[in-house]
């Protein structure tokens, strides 16, 4: 406060006034009395704890802390001054009741912590309010305290108090926990909850914790406990005869604790007689073959906990003084006497065979399993060991004598127990029980019969492949598990997928299966399930890959081409249909006329949709067929109807001239001509070509001719390949004759004769004559531009123009100007123009400027240097540099000295000149380098030089 005082240097308790003032006035406080740190304030206000109130309205009050047990009565008292006081009983902030001087509050039951059930302890803290002497207070109450824990449990204990930002004091047996113990300890905040969390707790950390607040006290007890090993079945004492098995067994609550064996103190070491087991939660030691020896105190100690399992062994010594009473053994079984008895169990499934036997002595039992089939069979005999009963067992016999495993036998004083855990099929077979005692011996066979599901089929196979779909065909599963297969299960995918689609709901019981509804071209795998009473096989090895593919349609359009004396040719079209299987090609066949026997006519497919058959008969009648065939067989066939006599048919040569060689033909010089003429005729005719009457040059020009056309072939034309062609075709005495016109064309030559025939104002008259060669062409126009003297820039000024005279207009008053003409055909414009020889001078009206004389300036100066050279000193073995700027007209020429000597030739320095600036570069200089450098700069109007001193210093 003082420091607030010397702050606003006045008597006013500026702590008071913002303490009481409400958060919107703070500001204006801060201004009316010069606060500056308002914020500092502000904090360290926040931070200022209230001063407690004692009140003397109570002689005696409350204690901090009350434990009871839950359902048991609680009784409060306090002893107020005033008799007269208004008291009122508050629970948690809320009233209870106030009667006279002493006010009593009796609880018939307290309420158990709501997180942990074991706890009993009402943490809610009930106080006397007195309204004349005590008007606030704060309301502390434990609701989250855990009561017990064991070792390394988290434990939080949790506060409500009536305010925020009450103050808290957390205790741990009257010592105060502060925050240099946040190693262990965290508190944490939460509105009105204050929390005390210790994450992994220690036996240390057992004690009563306290919170304090400056309204009431609140204490919770913890206690820390070791982990507890529960003993669910611990060693008993034994008393075995000699001979016999001694079995010491325990079983605790965790199956991974370990322990150790002692023997009068000492650690028991396994050997062959002394077996020591561990499985789960069941330790085990037994002694085989008891002696005098084995007679002690044996114990069992769990590592980790302060347990000692202990138990006697007695050796008895028995002496049989009387004749014992005798009874032959007998086994008792409800079909004894009846047929082998037979008990099925599924496959997975555990089988129990509780056995009833009698006897006196107690007999020895003995199961095995005859082995029949030579299959592995186990033995189990609890009182004596195989070797003793070999001998009364035949060969196909094995006895069970395992105690612990898949296969077991377990042996009591009036039965004996045959158990299979999770039975397989190698446990089927006839077990034979024998019991013996000095008396006789009984036997019983029980027949164990496995059923399970099937094995699965072998892969399917398909057959039949259509369009859409296939037979599938199978084989019965090698095994039925036991029970009739009841039918099959079909699946399908595509090869590259991985899903498979079941196709039928109802079992199959057959063992084919027609499949429907595929994509032709996709390829397919199948695969089936057999399925008895049990369930489902597994599923079978997928079949080959197929695909559903259909033959092809038959081809269309079959028809004879041609026929000759020993051809026949024919042609045809594709089928209309070709499939995902595609078209391999065609089978092309013949019949003769009054046969049933079709010869191939060609070895192997063809692919193409034409044939020639050759080597026929001449007169022979003939049918023929054709077959489209591809992956998934024949097609139909395609045949003529009537019968081909082979003969060959006269024909008269007929030109079939195409309808642009009807007119003539214009090419361009250097283009390629093709002509192809087709014509009919048998047998072949004769065909010549003329050009103007006059044969044709086979240098020059190509002829093809075959028995369909005939060719004319020209590599580059020429303009003498222009005229008339004529073609004639003749067989014997008929002829048939075409013409055909070319016209080779080429781009016209310039004009002639152009001439300027008159100039007036801003007009030029032009004349010239047609050219001399047209380019065996017709002359479509001309070209005329015009071009300025001065820039001799052409410009277009008529184009398509058909006279051989014009007047260019629009020309500028005092500019001359030329004036040039092409000629134009179908090729285009003539490669060279007719230009004028003389220019067209176009006046100007008015005076003639003439410009003035001028003396032409001498701008030549000797040379000058604009910027000297400067004095250096340099370190040794760095590059360094000299500048200077020169000018001069002409370029004067540069020459550096060194101490007057020429410095042109030395590889060591490299000179530069640009812009007039002149710089000598010396490259890692040594102190000989030293000296005077002089640049001297020379033009035929005179020179100058310009010097300066070099000093180079050791490398220190």
């Amino acid at each position: 406060r003082g420091e607030a005082k010397s702050e606003s240097q006045s008597d006013v308790d500026v702590w008071d006034i913002l303490r009481k003032a409400p958060p919107t006035e703070y500001e204006k406080i801060a201004f009316q009395y010069g606060i500056t740190d308002l914020r500092g304030m502000l904090k360290r206000l926040k931070r200022i704890k209230k001063e407690e109130k004692k009140s003397t309205a109570f002689t005696k009050k409350l204690d901090p802390a009350y434990q009871v047990d839950k359902g048991q009565k609680i009784k409060l008292m306090v002893e107020v001054a005033n008799p007269d006081a208004d008291v009122k009983w508050l629970k948690n902030g809320q009233e209870i009741q106030v009667s006279g001087r002493f006010v009593k509050l009796l609880l018939m039951a307290v309420r158990p912590d709501l997180r942990r059930p074991s706890s009993t302890t009402d943490r809610s803290l009930y106080f006397s309010h007195l309204y004349e002497d005590f008007p606030t207070i704060s309301c502390a109450s434990f609701s989250n305290t855990p009561a017990m824990v064991m070792v390394g449990e988290r434990v939080e204990f949790e506060c409500e108090v009536s305010e925020e930002g009450a103050t808290v004091k957390w205790e741990k047996d009257g010592i105060e926990l502060t925050r240099e113990e946040t190693f262990k300890y965290r508190f944490k905040k939460d509105g009105k909850k204050q929390y005390l969390i210790i994450n992994e707790s220690t036996k240390e950390d057992s004690g009563h914790y306290t919170v304090k607040t400056n309204g009431g006290v609140s204490v919770a007890e913890l206690i820390v406990q070791e982990k507890k090993l529960e003993v669910y079945q611990s060693i008993a004492d034994l008393t075995v005869k000699a001979r016999d098995q001694a079995v010491f067994k325990c079983e605790v609550s965790d199956e991974n604790v370990k322990g150790i064996w002692l023997k009068n103190g000492k650690e028991v070491v396994p050997d062959e007689r002394i077996k020591i087991s561990h499985i789960g939660r069941i330790h085990k030691l037994t002694i085989e073959d008891v002696t005098p020896e084995d007679e002690a105190d044996y114990s069992f100690i769990p590592q980790g906990f302060a347990y000692n399992l202990s138990a006697k062994l007695q050796f008895l010594e028995v002496k049989i003084d009387f004749v014992p009473r005798e009874e032959p053994p007998k086994i008792h079984l409800d079909c004894l006497g009846q047929s082998t008895d037979t008990i099925v169990v599924v496959a997975g499934n555990k089988l129990r065979l509780d056995v009833p036997v009698s006897g006196d002595p107690t007999p020895t039992v003995i199961w095995q399993k005859v082995n029949k089939k030579s299959d592995l069979v186990r033995i189990n005999d609890d009182s004596i060991t195989p070797s003793e009963n070999g001998s009364d067992l035949n060969t196909d016999s094995k006895l069970l004598f395992e105690s612990e495993g898949r296969v077991r036998v377990e042996i009591h004083e009036d039965h004996c127990v045959f158990i299979i855990e999770g039975a397989e099929k190698e446990d089927e077979g006839v077990y034979r029980v024998i019991l013996k005692n000095p008396v006789g011996e009984d036997t019983a066979d029980i027949t164990v019969k496995v059923i399970d599901v099937p094995d699965p089929p072998e892969a399917p196979t398909i057959s039949n492949i259509g369009e859409d779909y296939c037979t599938v065909q199978w084989q019965p599963p090698k095994y039925d598990g036991g029970q009739p297969v009841l039918g099959y299960i079909l699946e399908r995918k595509k090869k590259k997928s991985y899903r498979w689609m079941r196709l039928n709901f109802d079992l199959l019981k057959e063992l084919t299966y027609e499949a429907k509804r595929m994509i032709e071209g996709v390829v397919y795998e199948m695969r089936i399930y057999a399925v008895n009473s049990i369930g489902m096989s597994r599923p079978s090895p997928a079949s080959k890959p197929f695909m559903p593919i259909a033959p092809p349609s038959e081809p269309t359009h079959f028809t004879v081409e041609d026929v000759s004396d020993s051809t026949v040719a024919l042609k045809w079209r594709p089928p209309e249909r070709i499939g995902a299987g595609g078209l391999d090609g065609y089978i092309v066949e013949y019949c003769k006329d009054g046969s049933t026997e079709w010869i191939p006519a060609l070895p192997g497919l063809t692919e193409r949709t034409s044939a020639l058959i050759k080597d026929l008969v001449t007169g022979d009648k003939l049918y023929f067929r054709i077959k489209a065939v591809n992956l998934a067989g024949e097609s139909g066939a395609a045949i003529i109807k009537e019968p081909v006599t082979v003969q060959e048919i006269l024909q008269r040569p007929k030109f079939w001239l195409p309808r642009h060689l009807r007119q003539t033909l214009v090419k361009k010089v250097g283009e390629t001509i093709n002509i192809v003429i087709p014509f009919q005729g048998k047998p072949r005719p004769k065909i010549t070509w003329l050009k103007d009457g006059q044969t044709l040059d086979s240098k020059d020009v190509g002829i093809r001719n075959s028995n369909t056309d005939t060719i004319l072939f020209i590599r580059k034309a020429e303009l003498h390949h222009s005229g008339a062609y004529e073609v004639t075709l003749q067989i014997e005495n008929m002829t048939d004759k075409v013409v055909i016109t070319i016209q080779i064309i080429d781009k016209p030559g310039p004009p002639q004769n152009i001439k300027l025939v008159d100039v007036w104002g801003f007009n030029a008259a032009l004349e010239w004559t047609p050219p001399q060669d047209d380019g065996n062409a017709q002359i479509l126009g001309y070209t005329v531009q015009k071009a300025d003297k001065k820039t001799m820039e052409w410009y277009t000024v008529f184009d398509h123009y058909r006279r051989t005279n014009c007047i260019v207009s629009d020309l500028i008053m005092g500019n001359e100007y030329f004036f040039r003409v092409f000629s134009e055909n179908l090729c285009g414009l003539s490669e060279t123009a007719a230009t004028t020889k003389n220019p067209a001078h176009i006046q100007k009206t008015g005076t003639t400027y003439k410009p003035p004389s001028y003396k032409e300036h001498d701008f030549s100066e000797p040379p000058k240097f604009t910027h000297p050279l400067v004095n250096r000193s340099v370190i040794a073995g760095y590059n360094t540099t000299l500048s200077c700027a020169v000018r001069g007209i002409p370029k004067p020429k540069i020459s550096w000295y060194k101490n007057k000597m020429d410095l042109s030739g030395d590889a060591k320095y490299r000179m530069f000149s640009k812009q007039g600036v002149l710089t000598l570069e010396i490259r890692k200089p040594t102190p000989f380098d030293g000296g005077i450098y002089t640049c001297k700069a020379v033009n035929e109007c005179g020179e100058a030089e310009i010097e300066c001193r070099l000093d180079v210093r050791g490398n220190q």
